[in-house]
Parts: C-alpha cells; structure tokens; sequence
C-alpha cells in the first residue's frame, strides 16, 4: 500500500469515525442541556438589607419596587425586551450562574453585620436556579466575584429598563 493510501485509511478508520462521534455526543448534550434560553421563563431579582429584601424586579409580572434615598417604596411596571432577557442569560452562562451552589450567605451568629443580601432566580420550563447571595460572604474570592459580577449586571440591565420606558 502506498504513502497516500495508508492516510486515507487512517483518516476514514479512525478520525472520520472520531468526528462523527463527537458531532453526535455533543449535539445530544446540547439538545438536552436544562438550561437554554428557548425554555426561558422568568427571571426574579430581589435585593435588601438582611432578611428584608424591599428591592425586587419580576420579569413575569413586569413588577419593580424599591425603595427610593428618602425611604419611600416606589412601584413601576418595568419592562425586559427578549433581547435582554438573552442578554442577562448569557452572562449567566458565562459566569457559570448553574454551577453556582444555591446559598452563599452569612449565618446570622457568625461576627458582625451581614450587610446587603441578594436573590436571583432563573426559572425554565423543566429547572429552575436560585442563589441567595450575602455581600459578606467569606467563601471563594472567585465565586464571590462571579456571583457580584451577575448581580450587578442584572441589577444594571433593570435600570437600563427602567430608563428606557421613561421616555
């Protein structure tokens, strides 16, 4: 058998076979995969000081209240374009939001203030992600930093929202 012979039974023996594989293996993961954007349903993001959390935002509902600096609690309709929701879904899969472990807060007795306290929920059809976020939190440098960094991008897109439908 020649040189080039030898390549071409190599390359339809074992990498032609080695594709289709891994074509296969990965598509079925993709197809399955519990997160994905097309079974979005709501995302819900509550936020406040201790176990009060006043601050919350439901894209279901369209409902938002906060409250404001003179302590007056302040509801509106605020509504998310499918374009946001993609948005702040895809930021969630890029700080790995579903491998988040679904409290990170401070226990009540362990030394000093607990600060803010955050809440985010991502619901689908079939699952659905909750993370409980303390500000104070004295876990993983990273995974605080993750979980921060979606929470302020979620909390930035609202009031992108919000402005939006003032005008």
């Amino acid at each position: 058998m020649s040189d080039k012979g030898k390549k071409i039974f190599l390359a339809l023996s074992i990498v032609v076979p080695f594709l289709i594989y891994c074509v296969y293996y990965y598509g079925m993961m993709v197809k399955n995969a519990p997160y994905k954007f097309a079974e979005f349903e709501s995302l819900t993001f509550k936020y406040g000081e201790g176990d009060s959390l006043v601050n919350q935002y439901d894209s279901k509902t369209r409902s938002y209240q906060y409250l404001n600096d003179r302590d007056s609690l302040i509801k509106k309709q605020v509504k998310l374009t499918k374009d946001d929701l993609l948005f702040l879904h895809r930021k969630a899969v890029e700080y790995g939001f579903w491998d988040f472990p679904s409290d990170l807060t401070v226990a009540e007795g362990a030394g000093g203030a607990r600060g803010p306290r955050y809440y985010l929920e991502y619901k689908y059809k079939r699952k659905s992600k909750k993370v409980t976020f303390d500000v104070n939190y004295n876990g993983n440098p990273k995974l605080k930093d993750a979980v921060r960094g979606l929470i302020e991008t979620v909390d930035k897109t609202i009031n992108t929202a919000e402005d939006r439908g003032k005008k």
